[in-house]
């Protein structure tokens, strides 16, 4: 694969720059979903060692892991990089699992299989002048409390045991010994999303990884979350001193993209006021100090006509009215961003796969079961089970105290949202794994091969407002 030169990115005072010294904004997207799957973008419930195991047990290991090699090699080609970069956008944040680089049971020991599809897209992205950032989406026990950090509960063990930390400070120190010198990656993003409740734990780690880091690879950039989901640096202090060719990610997610929002948008000057404000909030400790801002995730999610019928078209209409009044605020800044996410199964991505494909037909029944039954956490609709799970709430209520009602990650989780993580998207969830798995049973080789092929680019459709939006954005 012939790659052309690159010029090296990093980060100076409050800008990204090359080797010339020059501003480089950075717009793209996050490729989600792939090398660390997500339920609501690839169409399982629960986590994705959950759905592998329970997949190995249906079909078998073999078939099982031709699957999951498969779509990893179908999700983004040649083709995705070529459509990306046609849009004018020039950096994809790759999420990936640890668990490709590592087993639990025998930890410290380096899957060099891992570095397979991610060298293999990195080069892609390089070959089409695209810049990737590198995102650990999970790590060992789950530095934060939802099911994409894939550990299966809603408490984030990686901060109540120092093996865990020390592993992802391993595990960096092969990744950048590994990308050290390749130009054509921006940085790397070592945590994504931390919650860390005592608000220290999560500062003294990024001062360990970053030293393990740089003891590897003195010259690529390092981009830090803040800690509740890349939203709070309040506990920062001064510790960006200690940090050199550092920026800092916030992900600038906003309620009125999503369902249940506290009323439809409009873009009167109230709702962009709230917009701007909770934007302003999340940077707020970096432009006190004349530090570099990237919005690493943001974007709203786009109703289904086969469950929203005939309010699909006006939903979305909201929805990109929001997008364009969250652009216009980065544009003004000149904020480098990264929209959540490239390609999914039809919730949120610049790409979505086609109902006909096999994959979409084969768990057409499933996914609108999962779809009513909202065991999904990411933009849920609940109203049909919310009769179900309401007088938990209300036992909740009436038996605990106010005082004690709010536990972290609150005032981002709020009482009804910890409900519905434990009981919907953990406990419900987890009885459909093998639902899932089971609709493998009796594939051939080849048809295992046309489900996971249904992720191709050729078998996506494009959401097109989107693109375009985006598109006219990058290339203003």
């Amino acid at each position: 694969m012939s790659i052309p030169p690159a010029s090296a990115l990093k980060v100076v005072g409050t800008k990204i720059v090359n080797e010339q010294g020059e501003e480089v904004i950075l717009r793209g997207a996050g490729l989600g979903g792939w090398m660390n799957m997500e339920n609501f973008i690839s169409g399982y419930p629960g986590c994705e060692h959950q759905i592998r195991e329970a997949l190995a047990e249906a079909i078998g290991q073999e078939k099982s892991d031709l699957f999951f090699d498969k779509f990893l090699e179908y999700f983004f080609q040649e083709e995705d990089a070529i459509f990306f970069k046609s849009l004018g956008l020039n950096c994809i944040r790759i999420a990936f699992n640890y668990r490709h680089f590592e087993d639990d049971m025998n930890p410290r020991v380096l899957k060099e299989s891992g570095f397979k599809h991610l060298d293999r897209v990195i080069d892609l992205c390089a070959k089409h002048g695209i810049y990737t950032i590198l995102d650990l989406h999970t790590a060992p026990g789950g530095q934060n409390t939802d099911w994409h950090s894939d550990h299966g509960g809603h408490i984030a063990n990686f901060w109540n045991h120092k093996d865990f930390q020390d592993r992802v400070l391993w595990l960096w120190t092969q990744l950048a010994t590994h990308y050290k010198g390749n130009k054509w990656i921006a940085g790397y993003n070592p945590l994504n999303e931390p919650t860390d409740s005592k608000h220290t734990r999560v500062v003294g780690f990024y001062s360990a990884v970053y030293k393990a880091i740089r003891a590897v690879d003195p010259d690529h950039s390092i981009f830090f979350d803040g800690n509740t989901f890349a939203s709070d640096f309040s506990h920062f202090g001064d510790a960006h001193k200690q940090w050199e060719n550092t920026g800092y990610s916030i992900h600038d997610y906003s309620s009125f993209g999503f369902p249940n929002a506290p009323a439809a948008y409009v873009g009167d000057d109230e709702q962009k006021r709230r917009l701007r404000r909770s934007y302003e909030k999340k940077r707020q400790w970096m432009d006190e100090r004349g530090l570099c801002v990237w919005n690493g995730e943001w974007g709203p999610v786009y109703a289904r006509a086969q469950y929203e019928g005939e309010a699909t078209a006006e939903i979305n209409r909201t929805r990109y009215r929001v997008l364009k009044d969250q652009l216009a605020i980065y544009k003004e800044a000149r904020l480098s961003w990264s929209i959540w996410l490239y390609k999914d199964i039809g919730f949120q991505g610049m790409v979505h796969i086609d109902l006909s494909t096999p994959y979409m037909t084969l768990f057409k029944d499933f996914l609108a079961k999962k779809y009513r039954l909202a065991v999904d956490a990411w933009g849920a609709d609940t109203s049909a089970v919310q009769h179900i799970y309401q007088p938990l709430y209300d036992h909740i209520i009436q038996e605990v105290p106010e005082q004690y009602r709010n536990l972290y990650p609150a005032p981002v989780w709020k009482l009804s949202d910890r409900v519905g993580r434990v009981s919907r998207n953990i406990l419900m969830s987890e009885f459909l794994v093998r639902e899932w798995a089971d609709h493998f049973k009796g594939k051939t080789e080849d048809e295992i091969d046309a489900i996971a092929a249904s992720f191709k680019f050729a078998n996506c459709l494009k959401r097109d407002e989107l693109n375009t939006i985006l598109s006219e954005d990058a290339k203003a």
